[in-house]
């Protein structure tokens, strides 16, 4: 084993750790201490990432429904993230996984994404 990629491994896991307990214990709604906005900061406008930190702190409390009304983009990428880990973690996929994985992650699948990224940030910025 490579004693180097061990050591980035575990220095991630364990800051994605203490993340993990920042945002669970402290909501980032009107605390100092989490980053703002930028895009809103300067326009007023939300951003399709606006709301990340809080939907993210609901989620680590589990409290879902809170989460999908603070962005609700967010909440629904987390399963589609994680079967794009499972699709790269495999070693030798067989045709069926390279058929499904070519479907959720090829050229058009980003197209489309794309597409749902640019309607959310208009439509969150209308109603």
């Amino acid at each position: 084993m490579d004693i180097s990629k061990i050591l980035k491994w575990g220095i991630a896991i364990i800051l994605v750790i203490i993340l993990a307990i920042l945002y669970r214990t402290y909501n980032p709604n009107g605390n100092v201490y989490f980053p703002k906005c930028p895009f809103r900061e300067l326009t007023g406008l939300k951003c399709p990432g606006c709301g990340s930190q809080r939907a993210a702190h609901y989620l680590l409390n589990f409290n879902i429904f809170n989460a999908i009304k603070e962005n609700v983009i967010l909440v629904l990428s987390i399963p589609y993230i994680m079967t794009g880990l499972v699709f790269d973690s495999l070693k030798k996929p067989n045709e069926n996984i390279l058929k499904w994985r070519k479907i959720l992650f090829g050229r058009i699948a980003i197209f489309v994404i794309l597409t749902i990224i640019i309607a959310f940030w208009i439509l969150r910025n209308i109603k």
